[in-house]
């Protein structure tokens, strides 16, 4: 029987506990592999909560939307579009009146932005900057990162929630202040595919 000393017992351990770390670290940071990756709409979705004259919460949803995120060691990039006339709160005589110049402007403004250079290792948020009605303000996205790797169709997937509270009376959006709340909170599943 072979003796193995304790110095190449101790440097095997170092290294093994080094690997298993690098691994876990890699695992629970929000930056995913670089490259450049294509929002999944058919598997992500954009909701808005706002509260209504103190009684509950309405909840709405864009039905519409496309982006990509480009994943760099330099910088990563984000741009999202969603268009404001697919707005989607689950009564079409709202959304009708949604799509007004009272709030989302559709015919005016046919489209929300969100984009900019973004930061997936800041623990504090991910800044970005939201375009809506014409006016561009930064904002902070708290981001929970889900699941990375390949799809049963070898596809390289990766998923985030994301979520943020504005103040719509920031953009210019103030029609009924007294009865809709301004604070309205954004909610984002999304998942993208490496192109």
């Amino acid at each position: 029987m072979k003796l193995v000393s304790l110095k190449t017992l101790i440097n095997t351990a170092i290294v093994s506990v080094s690997l298993a770390t690098t691994a876990l670290l890699h695992a629970a940071s929000l930056t995913p592999l670089d490259g450049k990756y294509a929002i999944d709409s058919a598997h992500s979705s954009i909701h808005f909560k706002v509260d209504h004259m103190g009684f509950t919460k309405v909840i709405g949803r864009f039905n519409e939307f496309e982006g990509a995120v480009e994943i760099s060691e330099k910088e990563s990039t984000l741009v999202l579009r969603i268009h404001t006339a697919s707005v989607d709160s689950n009564h079409e005589k709202r959304d009708e009146h949604l799509r007004s110049p009272d709030f989302f402007n559709a015919k005016q403004f046919p489209q929300i932005t969100l984009n900019g250079p973004i930061d997936l290792s800041a623990s504090s948020g991910v800044k970005a900057e939201l375009t809506l009605l014409g006016v561009r303000k930064p904002i902070t996205l708290m981001l929970e990162k889900g699941k990375e790797g390949k799809d049963p169709w070898g596809l390289y997937r990766v998923g985030y929630s994301a979520r943020t509270t504005i103040k719509r009376s920031d953009f210019g959006m103030d029609f009924m202040l007294g009865g809709i709340g301004d604070e309205v909170e954004i909610v984002a599943f999304i998942e993208a595919v490496k192109q």
